[in-house]
């Protein structure tokens, strides 16, 4: 067998397989005679067909598949010992007059390229990082959700205007038939509020559903409906009361303190406020990282010019799915995934040049970690080393979670990486702020 690559240029190359019969005669024959041993065939006796017939029932077909078989090992071994960085797959070219019938096979196979190129990090522009912080109207509102959340109901004989009311929500046309609480301060609509406020257990009351809260993602919840379908809704819905009831807000003392976080780690207001700044803040970290990844990923796309083959992706985009494109459909494709395919580039680059690492001890403690923050949310603050250790074992069993998890790490690591080195400026805002000039 041999290979040789002939360069056509940076990004595109054409290399030749030559085989011939000496590289897969004997283990052809060798096949066939294992067929010929278990063939039945009448007239013949088990294992006593002659070879003439067994070649020519199976030997075109055991011939295609072992050459195959060759041509696709020898052609990975030899792109691995090239080192070539190869983009998309080998896409076997169109061959006129080949004939399985001949001793000698010549193949040929188009190559797309990886471009050389370098990346700087350090983008000609600042990046703004921002640092999200509590300030004391948010600090003030979450407390005051946390006495709500853990104070006294009262039952209530009418309708006030800071009650929760429970009961049936419904609109035969609409298929709503939901049965919710809804917290009179939450709704916008001073119509409903209007029909609310003195009503008793047993009445019914129409509500229009456009407008009706302060907050949007509260309607497909109260109706039982999907949040497409609540975006679209304008109708009017009944709704029937069974339970009227007052909040009565939470004290502030040690009691609360200690169900909230454990006994005698918080003594104070004034600690408690401090706890939910840095636990907020702390969240907020997060979704400012997040901002800063986007952004320096979308400078970095913008700012590392290379070319790409594209011909080349465009015909092993149309060629490689499970069903056949056109050239239209997959010129189409390709300017969808272009950016993506641009950034897995660049990514790729600043990993090795970097040499960051997943390494498994690493990515079992960051998994402990996700644990951890995820049974807090369920109130199991202080889970023990050991219960940590067979949670995460159990998670590093299931490869689909060790793949999401390696990426996310290494998102943390070319994350601080970035902040060492990239050229960035750092703002303090308000979360309100924050999603007003990051989303904006």
């Amino acid at each position: 067998m041999n290979i040789t690559k002939e360069q056509i240029d940076d990004l595109n190359a054409v290399v030749k397989v030559a085989i011939t019969k000496d590289d897969y005669q004997e283990k052809v024959d060798t096949i066939l005679k294992d067929y010929r041993k278990q063939a039945n065939i009448p007239g013949f006796r088990k294992g006593q067909v002659p070879m003439g017939l067994i070649k020519k029932q199976y030997g075109k077909a055991v011939l295609v598949d072992e050459v195959n078989k060759l041509l696709q090992d020898n052609l990975n071994k030899y792109l691995t010992e090239e080192k070539l960085d190869v983009l998309g797959n080998p896409l076997p070219k169109q061959q006129d007059g080949f004939d399985w019938d001949n001793d000698e096979f010549a193949f040929e196979f188009e190559l797309g390229l990886a471009p050389d190129f370098k990346v700087n990090v350090k983008t000609k522009k600042a990046i703004t990082q921002y640092k999200i912080v509590a300030d004391k109207k948010m600090v003030d509102e979450q407390v005051e959700r946390i006495q709500k959340q853990y104070g006294k109901l009262i039952s209530k004989a009418e309708v006030g205007k800071t009650d929760e009311v429970s009961g049936v929500f419904k609109n035969e046309a609409e298929e709503i038939d939901n049965k919710t609480t809804v917290e009179l301060d939450k709704i916008k609509s001073k119509k409903a509020i209007d029909a609310l406020v003195g009503k008793k257990v047993g009445d019914v009351v129409t509500i229009k559903t456009k407008g009706l809260f302060k907050e949007d993602y509260l309607l497909p919840s109260a109706l039982g409906i999907a949040k497409e379908k609540a975006e679209k809704l304008n109708t009017e819905v009944s709704f029937a009361i069974e339970e009227i009831n007052e909040r009565e807000s939470a004290e502030l003392n040690q009691e609360l303190f200690d169900k909230l976080f454990g006994e005698g780690n918080i003594k104070s207001e004034k600690e408690l406020k401090a706890r939910i700044k840095e636990d907020s803040e702390k969240q907020f970290e997060q979704q400012a990282d997040q901002k800063l990844l986007n952004d320096i990923t979308e400078k970095l796309i913008d700012e590392t010019k290379f070319n790409l083959p594209t011909e080349f992706l465009k015909k092993w985009i149309q060629v490689s799915g499970e069903n056949p494109l056109s050239e239209d459909e997959a010129s189409e494709e390709y300017e969808k995934s272009e950016k993506g395919l641009r950034y897995q580039l660049i990514e790729g680059r600043i990993i090795n040049e970097n040499n960051l690492q997943v390494q498994f001890d690493e990515l079992k403690e960051f998994a402990k970690g996700f644990i951890k923050s995820q049974m807090a949310q369920y109130g199991h603050l202080n889970p023990t080393e050991e219960e940590l250790e067979n949670v995460a074992t159990r998670v590093m069993g299931n490869q689909e979670e060790v793949k999401r998890m390696s990426e996310q790490l290494m998102s943390q690591k070319l994350l601080d990486l970035y902040k060492e080195k990239a050229n960035l400026k750092v703002k303090e805002v308000t979360y309100d702020n924050f999603i007003k000039e990051a989303y904006k």
